[in-house]
């Protein structure tokens, strides 16, 4: 569990970054921080696994102040996905990234050779490939796979999906969720609404340092006052179900205007008997028009 108490935090002597700040993280949650540059985000992710310490207030790791603990203690628990996986990768193949993490925290032993095996095998690496050779999205799941593979208990990513294409954006996000999946903690910084949307179950919403929302993904990407204070743009199921609200209000509070994603709302629409034809029509063509703009036509 991860607790944040009247959290402020400063660099230097410059202004506060984060002021008064609190929420809990329980075991097991997906949550999404979400902003516009400068929020306080990515400093309440070093807040977090112990690269900062609050200049006021108090945050805890399981209960623990992270003061009270080793950044070794801290790296045990938490693994950190920086935004560019060059700043992270460091050794010449592939497989000594693998066993990097276990080196830092003395674990190196054959459990761990065995544990990097079969990540080795699971992602179709290369071991002796230079890590700095690999193309971005491949490099971005080696820094990924080199903090899971030594099984942390929250993994932290700061913008995970940046300069990745769709696929390698899906195939990054596929090996996060089932992470997650498995009773990771996940607590993800990310611009892409879509991306959140998809995956986090909760969002804190930021702006000047400051909490303005958290809560449910959808409730507060569907404020659309939240939406303005953070200046953040609604993932395309939000705007197709405010747009289902407006056309079609009598169908505002069902599970059609209420599915959290493309899919969830095909099959709403499907098993809805008293949607009536004409209703459906536009209700497929808001959604098909705004997954066209997503250059990716989902369908189950």
């Amino acid at each position: 569990m991860i607790e944040f108490r009247n959290v402020h935090a400063a660099y230097d002597d410059q202004l506060p970054v984060l002021r008064d700040v609190s929420f809990t993280i329980d075991d097991g949650e997906f949550v999404a921080f979400v902003g516009t540059n400068g929020a306080g985000k990515s400093t309440t992710m070093r807040l977090m696994n112990g690269l900062l310490k609050p200049s006021e207030g108090t945050v805890l790791l399981n209960g623990t102040p992270t003061t009270e603990l080793r950044t070794s203690e801290i790296a045990r628990k938490v693994g950190f996905l920086f935004q560019n996986p060059d700043r992270q990768i460091c050794c010449n193949t592939v497989r000594e990234e693998l066993l990097f993490g276990f080196k830092a925290q003395g674990r190196l032993d054959e459990q761990a050779q065995e544990k990097v095996d079969a990540m080795i095998a699971h992602f179709n690496f290369d071991a002796d490939a230079e890590p700095f050779l690999l193309n971005r999205g491949t490099r971005q799941l080696l820094a990924l796979a080199s903090i899971l593979v030594t099984e942390p208990e929250v993994l932290i990513l700061d913008e995970p999906t940046t300069g990745l294409d769709y696929r390698e954006c899906c195939k990054v996000m596929e090996v996060i969720e089932c992470a997650h999946q498995k009773g990771t903690t996940v607590v993800m910084v990310c611009h892409d609404m879509e991306v959140v949307g998809d995956h986090a179950k909760r969002v804190i919403a930021m702006t000047n340092g400051q909490i303005v929302a958290d809560g449910p993904t959808f409730e507060v990407l569907r404020d659309t006052d939240v939406l303005h204070r953070a200046d953040l743009i609604a993932p395309q199921i939000c705007e197709i179900s405010m747009r289902i609200a407006q056309e079609l209000p009598a169908l505002s509070t069902t599970p059609i205007a209420q599915a959290n994603t493309l899919g969830e709302m095909r099959r709403a629409i499907e098993g809805t008997l008293e949607t009536k034809e004409h209703d459906c029509t536009i209700i497929y063509e808001n959604t098909d028009a705004l997954v066209v703009e997503r250059c990716a036509l989902i369908k189950e």
